[in-house]
Parts: structure tokens; sequence; C-alpha cells
């Protein structure tokens, strides 16, 4: 295993093109890009992170999810048109930066409407998973309590219509949802791309890998024992701690655990 940041953590500290030379400066040997807006989407920008990024790999690119995931599901030729222009972008974007994983929210859970629909939502997420493998880029679903995957059993769902799937364990949006991580980690078993991880002090506040109380030390036996050897990304918001070197802290306490449990 290997210990990574997603940049979503410098959010409002530091944007993408100074996040990564600030990660190759303390040697985070993994990143997740964390594509904010649509001016970001475009290829020439990544082109410049690129030139800036140092030795840190970039594993994975992820996006804001309302702006384009959603419409990739619509039954419009038109907003469908669309939503593929912007995943096109991002997939050339991620091709540039050397990223082979998308990490991917889906349909987002906002009306009251929504319906489950697992046979039309598998066949399309086939669509996308293919169209973004031609720019050798991995489809990853990821856990997140007011998207798709909310809760153990739709991974699995999703799996048996596109087999070739990959997961994203995020054990906050776990927390959220009131399910333990090992749920969700059973079914991505042998299918997981990536993990993003925080802590949690005891009164409920997130706090950074580390900082709080939850047991990473079973976590990461865990993923071991599961047969899961990539990167666990630190993904935390801008209030979750003080200053800059508290997360590079919490940087070298994961590094530590992934080489122990490698």
């Amino acid at each position: 295993m290997i210990a990574g940041i997603s940049t979503a953590s410098l959010f409002m500290r530091k944007n993408n093109e100074d996040a990564l030379p600030l990660f190759a400066e303390w040697g985070v040997r993994a990143a997740e890009v964390f594509y904010t807006t649509y001016s970001e989407y475009e290829p020439q920008f990544s082109e410049e992170l690129l030139k800036r990024k140092g030795d840190v790999g970039i594993h994975s690119v992820h996006v804001l999810n309302t702006q384009f995931e959603p419409q990739l599901y619509n039954g419009h030729p038109r907003v469908l048109q669309d939503a593929y222009g912007w995943l096109e972008k991002t997939m050339i974007s991620a091709r540039t930066l050397g990223a082979t994983h998308y990490t991917f929210h889906g349909i987002a859970r906002l009306k009251r409407t929504f319906r489950e629909d697992f046979a039309r939502v598998g066949e399309m997420t086939e669509e996308i998973f293919r169209f973004c493998r031609t720019f050798g880029v991995t489809l990853c679903y990821e856990n997140v309590e007011w998207a798709f995957y909310n809760r153990p059993g739709v991974f699995r769902e999703l799996k048996a219509r596109c087999p070739a799937l990959k997961g994203v364990l995020d054990v906050k949006q776990a927390r959220i949802t009131g399910y333990s991580y090992a749920d969700y980690l059973d079914e991505m078993s042998g299918s997981l791309a990536h993990v993003h991880v925080s802590d949690v002090d005891g009164d409920g506040n997130m706090r950074l890998p580390g900082k709080g109380t939850f047991d990473f030390e079973t976590l990461f036996k865990r993923l071991r024992d599961a047969g899961f050897d990539g990167p666990v990304l630190i993904e935390n918001y801008r209030q979750d701690y003080g200053d800059l070197t508290e997360l590079k802290e919490s940087y070298e306490y994961l590094s530590e655990l992934a080489e122990k449990y490698s």
C-alpha cells in the first residue's frame, strides 16, 4: 500500500497548481487531483499541472459531481452529448497527468421522484466505463451518502452489469450513512482502486488521519487481508485542521502504516 493526498484537502488553501508542488516538496508519492470548476477540466490546465507536479504520481482524478456526472445518465440526447463533452475533457486531462483512475459519484440523489433502475443505470455505467477506457482511465464508483452508491449492495448491482468496474472506499461517507466501512469493503474487495480516509474525534468532528479516534491499524489490516495494495489518500475539508504542517504530519503517519501493512 502507499499513502497519498487528494488536492481536495487543500481546497480554498492552495489551488491545484500550487498544491502539487507542495506535495512534491513533502515527498508525497501518490495524489488525486480534484478538479473544482469547468476551467480546470480544460486539457491545457492539466498540461500546466504536469509541468509543476514534480515526482508526485497522479493516481486518480475527481470532479465536482453535480457539474456534469448526473447528466451522463440523462435521457435527453443534447444533455447527454454536452455531458460527454465535459467527460472527454476530463479524460484527456487525466491521460495528460498519467492518472489511471477516475473517482466517480454518478447520479446525485437530489429529487424525491428519483427511482432506482439498476438495469438502466448499469447499462449506462458500462457505456461510461468503456468511454473512459479509451483514454486509459478506469471508472471507479465511490460510496457517497447523497449519490447513487449510498449503501452496501449498490456496487454489487452495478458490478453485475459492468464487470470491470472498480470501487473507491470513503470511510467518512460510510460513517455518514451509518453503515460500517467494512460492509462496503466486503463488496468492493478485489475491485478496490483506492481509499479516501479521514479521522473523527470524540465529538464527531472530522480530523486528519491520526488526529482522532478512528482505528487506522484495523483499517490497514482489513485492506491487506482483502488483498488491497493501492493508494490510501487523505481527503479532508479545510476546516478539519489548522496549519499545513498538520497535513504533512498526517501523511507521514499514514505512510508508516502503509509500509507496515504492505
